[in-house]
């Protein structure tokens, strides 16, 4: 005689109490392959135009603007940083590799250019030249620095080049997202077996009711389970993201506080984003870099040309008059050009010894983080929900045909005459 109950060797109780086992795991795997299609593939994989990208790397220029807006609206501005740089310690930092790399320009472009005049000049008064180029070197580098402070926005576009290296790095774009949004991507996943086991109660319950009470026949009644895998997919997605941002401010119900998840970790993430940001995207070498060689650098590098020409006139001293009765006026003018190209030839390498100290002093990372902890709610859930609210309805309707197609799948195995 059998120690188990009699109704556990019936297929029919196994057929009904599968049901919300079955929606829960319907749930769970629509919500996670929903979650991988928003962000992967990175590339277009398919044929023709039938295929599939992942959502945010499909509009990665879009996203990156959404993801951008706020932190060059709401918590830096590239004025405010370079504020942080003392133009007297860039001179400081840059005064043994400018003084060297000028030296050696000096030396180089007279040889080239006027050979016999260079030879000519006594040592001593090639030596007044080296010394003045060290002395005025130190006062362009700050001249250039204060007129750099004053003129920043029109040689440095921080939205375009953060826009511009999370567009072209998508990879990097959805590792932002994941990483800042990694506990509610895992809540949307978890959701989706909780949602579904409730509502595959549900489903089982009008199984019961049509079946066992009602009578009708099971052909008609197993259309049930397409349908409700539809909705269990649409819903587990439409029910999680909104527990994810709202509400927005906290609210009580029954004494309890409830308020979108994603809100309660102000405080952590902004510690991971700042980090991140710091760490990949706005580094001291990209800041300068693109400064140097971005999208405005014709700007900066105006800046720079006039800088170096008052220093080679305030440097030239003696030999300037000497070298314009000898050769001219336009040949001393095509000397200071060609001095001018080769320093600005040289500054993207030398330029790498001011890294450390603006690492420091710009401080990326600790002045996102006490900004973004400090924004409002309202400020702060523009972080991450444009991200799934320009697109929602795609990942909701993804979620909604794998929960159809699970559903069907239910139907066919599970129901089928055996």
């Amino acid at each position: 005689m059998s120690d188990f109950p009699p109704f556990l060797s019936n297929p029919e109780f196994w057929k009904y109490t599968s049901i919300p086992l079955v929606s829960a795991l319907v749930g769970w795997l629509t919500n996670v392959i929903a979650l991988k299609m928003t962000f992967f593939p990175l590339e277009f994989v398919g044929v023709g135009k039938i295929g599939w990208q992942g959502i945010i790397p499909s509009r990665a220029g879009f996203m990156a603007g959404k993801a951008v807006d706020l932190l060059t609206t709401k918590l830096i501005t590239i004025e405010d940083r370079f504020a942080q740089l003392s133009p007297e310690r860039v001179a400081e930092e840059l005064e043994p590799a400018f003084n060297r790399i000028a030296l050696q320009i000096v030396d180089e472009v007279m040889e080239e250019e006027a050979p016999e005049i260079w030879a000519s000049i006594p040592q001593t008064v090639k030596e007044s030249v080296y010394l003045r180029t060290s002395e005025e070197i130190p006062k362009a580098v700050e001249l250039l620095m204060w007129d750099l402070r004053e003129r920043i926005t029109e040689v440095f576009d921080l939205r375009k080049m953060v826009v511009d290296t999370l567009e072209q790095d998508r990879e990097l774009l959805n590792e932002i997202f994941l990483n800042v949004g990694r506990e509610e991507f895992k809540f949307i996943a978890r959701s989706g077996l909780y949602f579904g086991f409730l509502f595959g109660l549900f489903q089982m319950g009008a199984f019961l009711f049509f079946n066992l009470w009602i009578g009708l026949d099971m052909s008609l009644t197993v259309w049930i389970l397409p349908v409700a895998g539809l909705l269990v997919g649409w819903a587990t997605n439409f029910l999680a993201l909104r527990m994810i941002f709202e509400p927005v401010n906290p609210r009580k119900l029954l004494s309890i506080s409830i308020q979108g998840l994603f809100l309660k970790r102000q405080q952590a993430v902004a510690k991971e984003y700042a980090r991140l940001v710091a760490e990949r995207i706005l580094t001291a070498r990209q800041i300068l870099e693109e400064l140097i060689s971005g999208s405005a650098s014709d700007r900066m590098m105006a800046i720079v040309t006039r800088q170096v020409k008052k220093t080679v006139d305030a440097s030239a001293g003696i030999i300037k008059p000497l070298f314009q009765m000898a050769r001219g006026t336009e040949a001393y003018i095509s000397v200071k050009n060609r001095i001018t190209d080769r320093f600005k030839e040289e500054l993207p390498l030398s330029i790498r010894y001011l890294f450390p100290y603006a690492g420091e002093a710009l401080d990326i990372e600790a002045s996102l983080r006490s900004r973004m902890q400090a924004l409002t709610s309202e400020e702060f859930v523009g972080f991450l929900r444009p991200v799934f609210q320009e697109d929602e309805w795609k990942l909701i309707l993804v979620g909604a045909m794998l929960g159809l197609g699970a559903g069907l799948m239910q139907m066919i195995f599970v129901f089928s005459p055996a």
